[in-house]
């Protein structure tokens, strides 16, 4: 028992954390330019009315309730001996990410607003089956690597040291790429196909300095169905619970994200200071992305989580107070916001392991797949609802692309990136003050992980 203990306390190579985290370097490029930029795109580049392309991108996620548990649940049971199960789902889905993620900004000319509709539900869906193909099996590594509370958290730490870099690429060099070209459906459309040859280079190098554990459960000792897996997911009350907390701020970060381009154009007629601001707010994420580690390894990580999303919440509502011209006012916001929300970069995915161990004490299965499945499913769901819910916002207040906008959109505009998104944030903190895989709790776990094992 001693003996495995000591195994399960050890800690992680500095190599395999940063092969780790450069594996998320094209995922973050590729979601920090669909997130910011995407329907701005559709909007201002392609002219496609907003409502519609919200909607088409809140319909192409209908598949995400299929697909992202699926591909979790059979990472669990595909086991080639040359790859290892997760390996194997990156190296072969890498090409054809790279792909789909260049056809996502490529919209043709002349089509009708039912052919619109149909492009950009059938480009996403694309986009989003290959990024969930790798994905889901990349982060399910993250309960694999090790098994250790803080660990974990300095496993996602290395990440996001890996990946903030790549978040700060796709908000700040998306536009100044795209000013490149006379034409900016043009240059999406080189940028999308340089962002996907990057994402597949970064699977592969990920892929090839990563080696799994051998001692993982091989596919034939997973005897439970899909549709029994995915019950067992839903009873277990620790990953309601955080994911849950985890839907709501993610709600509430994609429309700040999502209306930070409009705000800044229209409203503060910053257009020029757009990549300046999201530089500086993800740079703000990434220095204080250790600073929350450490305080991680004082706290229960529900409570520290919760701290920082009410800085961060708290913070965003003085733009709605920001006047209609240009102010340095937003750059202060941006640092604060950025120290508050770099706690979302961190805690939510050094706990998902931690209930990924809770149910193996239930079910004595390793099923980090299912479980990362679901969470992606999440993840993705609430980005395209934020993205759907700014694009009837900018319907419903009469945006005109463009063009100088009215009183009432603005007002719509400044509702939608500062008290608006704050109030949803705000609605997860008590889900996660009293989330209850503290510190204790994951020691107790991992003691009965142990008698199971003996």
């Amino acid at each position: 028992m001693d003996k495995m203990n000591s195994a399960s306390k050890k800690t992680l190579s500095i190599k395999t954390k940063l092969f780790y985290g450069m594996g998320d370097i094209g995922n973050a490029i590729a979601n920090t330019a669909v997130i910011y930029f995407l329907l701005i795109f559709y909007t201002d580049a392609a002219m496609v009315p907003p409502a519609l392309a919200g909607t088409a991108l809140l319909i192409g996620k209908i598949w995400d309730a299929v697909n992202d548990p699926l591909f979790g649940w059979i990472s669990d049971r595909v086991n080639p001996p040359r790859f290892g199960r997760r390996r194997f789902f990156m190296i072969i889905g890498a090409l054809p990410l790279a792909v789909a993620l260049a056809l996502l900004w490529i919209v043709p000319t002349g089509l009708t607003n039912v052919w619109l509709f149909v492009w950009i539900v059938i480009t996403f869906i694309l986009f989003d089956t290959f990024i969930t193909f790798t994905s889901v099996p990349y982060y399910a590594m993250t309960a694999e690597l090790t098994d250790d509370y803080d660990e974990r958290s300095s496993l996602t730490a290395f990440r996001m040291l890996m990946g903030i870099p790549a978040y700060m690429i796709g908000a700040a060099a998306t536009p100044a790429l795209v000013a490149l070209f006379i034409i900016p459906r043009t240059g999406y459309a080189w940028t999308g196909l340089i962002y996907g040859i990057i994402a597949a280079i970064s699977l592969l190098v990920c892929a090839a300095g990563i080696k799994e554990k051998p001692t993982i459960k091989t596919a034939n000792e997973f005897r439970l169905p899909p549709f029994q897996a995915l019950k067992l997911v839903l009873q277990n009350k620790p990953f309601v619970q955080l994911i849950l907390a985890y839907m709501i701020a993610n709600f509430g970060f994609v429309l700040i994200r999502t209306m930070l381009a409009y705000f800044l154009t229209y409203q503060l007629g910053m257009k020029d200071q757009v990549p300046i601001v999201m530089l500086l707010l993800l740079v703000s994420v990434l220095i204080f992305i250790f600073p929350w580690k450490i305080l991680s390894e004082k706290w229960n990580k529900g409570p520290a989580y919760a701290l920082g999303l009410g800085i961060g919440a708290l913070s965003v509502v003085g733009s709605f107070f920001l006047p209609n011209h240009p102010t340095p006012a937003i750059y202060i916001i941006a640092v604060i916001a950025g120290m508050g929300f770099s706690a979302n970069w961190i805690f939510p995915w050094s706990m998902v392991p931690d209930v990924v161990e809770y149910d193996e004490v239930i079910t004595g299965e390793k099923r980090g797949g299912i479980f990362y499945g679901i969470w992606g499913f999440a993840f993705k769901l609430t980005n395209a609802l934020g993205v759907a819910v700014a694009g009837w916002v900018l319907q419903i207040f009469h945006y005109q692309a463009n063009i100088q906008q009215t009183s009432q959109t603005l007002l719509g505009i400044r509702l939608f990136i500062g008290p608006a998104p704050a109030i949803i944030i705000l609605l997860c903190l008590p889900l996660l003050i009293y989330y209850p895989v503290t510190r204790a709790k994951h020691a107790e776990i991992k003691q009965r992980l142990v008698k199971l094992a003996d």
